[in-house]
């Protein structure tokens, strides 16, 4: 028996649910999609982007810009032109957050007058 041999890795099972919480915390923060939203229809310019996500600094749309394409979720392509032109795309993995994001928001549309009342409900017995 080899006893240099190291013991098999093994995962703490609430490692895969930090790895889950980050990625739904990116995912769910205030502009990530609102950003894929409006790339959905297909490629935009960084003003594009900007004009459609209102709200949102330059500063805060290239960071999350930056997270999802390092995310996988955008593609950045950079057209060789004077002056250069970039532009962003979603790729299979971003479209398919689309389709999730439609689902949420259904769904927030869907109970968002139960939830009001619920919430009216509750601070009625909280006062």
């Amino acid at each position: 028996m080899d006893v240099t041999a190291k013991p098999p890795t093994v995962k703490p099972p609430h490692a895969d649910c930090r790895a889950v919480s980050e990625i739904l915390s990116r995912v769910g923060d205030k502009w990530t999609i609102q950003v894929v939203v409006a790339l959905r229809l297909g490629s935009r310019r960084f003003n594009g982007i900007k004009r459609h996500v209102g709200g949102i600094s330059q500063q805060m749309l290239t960071r999350t810009l930056k997270t999802l394409e390092r995310d996988g979720m955008v593609e950045r392509t950079v057209h060789h032109s004077t002056p250069p032109q970039v532009e962003y795309t979603l790729t299979p993995l971003g479209h398919s957050l689309v389709e999730t994001a439609h689902q949420l928001a259904h769904w927030a549309a869907t109970h968002r007058l139960e939830i009001e009342d619920n919430r009216l409900q509750y601070d009625a017995r909280s006062s």
